[in-house]
């Protein structure tokens, strides 16, 4: 019966994507309602109310979805926006958890300590509501706004833990020093940059020198990475959670075997925890303790959307020079998804008072956020003038598995329309002896290449070569003007 409710709810929320992507609803959203309509005070009537297994469930899903992140992370475009993103998870959620603190006390007569408490569960952006949606809506963000947004959404939920746990400390045990969170915070953060640095490369020599008899057994390696990398950094007290990110990125930007069917796989699964991170949310949430709570929850997401994350924003920025417009739009996708509701269980798990009311508002909050800011992200980025077209991608059906010695790739390069290579046939380039098109893109169809096929602009070639003669061929094919003399 288990299989048959959970089979029956995976599928129709497969089908609410659909449905919601034509409508403009963000995926995310239906997932919470089916589960909300699915439990105790919806249609189905599933009794479900076991923070523990929601904790675990939330920390398993998140750190893949970190993973997953970490991997489709380009160091190329994230290493400029650096400093901006650390500043955002880290200044940025402290401002936030101070700002909404202060109005949680107001609205709710909450003691300081549980009103912070409330305000560091809702201060990170969720990485899972941001990689999604951003995906859903296929919106293009001019200069450098999408890698800090995913930067950010990456990175800052270590920060927001750390401050959960240790305020929710304070609040159960009130002589405990504010020092000791603070020094617990640093601690945490170190440690888990450093272990996710370090892992991340073990991980790649790993993958590419296990050499297992199976290919299907390297998807159930990385998740046994996974598992490994934040057991033993949370074993010496660091962030597991910022060490799988890292992890993630040192992957995704190294070359190891499998490394597009890996990608694809760890895709699938985090959709696929996604949607059941967000059903059993829905499931957890009682829909008739809402309304006690809608007025100064409204007011409270008013303040977190208009003031507090917008002030955090650009107080963390103030240092960059980055337009006002693209500072806006970043406080704008300052979306929440299921972390605030796997944070709001710390309090509950630990018996803080209230914390039945920390666990509902922050639900209501996520809500409003996926709703509001989730729905309306198109129209504000045109509002500010920071849309920009998608670049296409062409998906190439041959896949390359290298060796790991990292002396050939499987690269893909689109002709130029001023390029000069237009109209020369393949034999007549002049490649390197070690350069060789494999397949040609065209007017979508594919083109075997031969020695006397003519190229045209917007090809998209797919060449199989050494790392320098690669770096030449793309300086050729994107050069303009004539071909240099003997080339032919």
């Amino acid at each position: 019966m288990i299989l048959l409710v959970g089979g029956g709810l995976l599928l129709l929320s497969l089908l609410a994507s659909k449905v919601g992507g034509r409508l403009g609803l963000p995926g995310l959203l239906l997932f919470v309602i089916i589960g909300m309509l699915a439990g105790t005070d919806g249609l189905g009537g599933i009794a479900f109310e076991n923070y523990e297994i929601t904790q675990f469930v939330g920390i398993v899903a998140l750190a893949f979805i970190l993973f997953t992140g970490g991997l489709e992370t380009s160091w190329r475009t994230t290493r400029p926006v650096l400093w901006t993103g650390i500043s955002l998870a880290t200044l940025g959620v402290v401002l936030t958890t101070g700002l909404v603190g202060v109005a949680a006390h107001y609205l709710f007569g909450l003691p300081w300590v549980v009103a912070f408490l409330l305000g560091a569960i809702v201060a990170p952006t969720d990485a899972s509501a941001v990689f999604s949606v951003l995906k859903e809506r296929a919106l293009g963000l001019k200069g450098h706004i999408r890698p800090v947004l995913e930067f950010e959404s990456g990175i800052n939920d270590p920060t927001a833990v750390v401050l959960v746990i240790g305020l929710t400390e304070i609040a159960t045990h009130p002589d405990t020093p504010l020092l000791s969170v603070l020094g617990e915070f640093a601690t945490e953060m170190v440690l888990g940059g450093v272990f996710g640095i370090v892992l991340g490369r073990l991980a790649v020599r790993l993958i590419n020198r296990i050499n297992l008899p199976l290919d299907g057994l390297y998807s159930v390696l990385t998740v046994a990475i996974v598992a490994a990398i934040y057991g033993v950094t949370s074993a010496v007290h660091g962030s597991g959670l910022l060490a799988i990110y890292i992890a993630g990125v040192v992957l995704g930007n190294s070359e190891f075997v499998h490394k597009r069917s890996l990608r694809h796989f760890h895709e699938g699964l985090t959709y696929l925890l996604e949607v059941g991170m967000f059903l059993l949310l829905g499931l957890l949430v009682f829909p008739r303790q809402l309304p006690e709570v809608a007025v100064p929850a409204l007011l409270l997401a008013a303040v977190l959307v208009l003031i507090a994350r917008p002030a955090a924003v650009f107080v963390s920025l103030l240092a960059t020079r980055m337009p006002a417009a693209h500072k806006a739009m970043i406080a704008w996708v300052g979306l929440r998804g299921a972390v605030p509701v796997v944070l709001a269980t710390f309090p509950l798990l630990a018996g803080v008072p209230g914390a039945s009311l920390l666990f509902n508002v922050a639900f209501f909050l996520v809500l409003v956020s996926i709703l509001v800011q989730g729905t309306s992200l198109p129209f504000v980025a045109r509002w500010l003038k920071v849309n920009a077209p998608l670049s296409a991608h062409t998906v190439m059906p041959l896949e390359y598995t290298p060796t790991g010695a990292g002396k050939n790739d499987l690269i893909e390069v689109t002709v130029p329309t001023a390029s000069g290579v237009v109209g020369t046939r393949i034999m007549d380039l002049g490649l390197p002896p070690d350069a060789l098109i494999v397949l040609i893109y065209r007017e979508q169809q594919y083109v075997i290449p031969r020695g006397t096929t003519p190229l045209h602009a917007g090809d998209v070639l797919q060449i199989l070569a050494a790392r320098p003669a690669a770096e030449m061929v793309q300086a050729r094919v994107n050069a303009s003007g004539p071909l240099p003399s003997g080339s032919s």
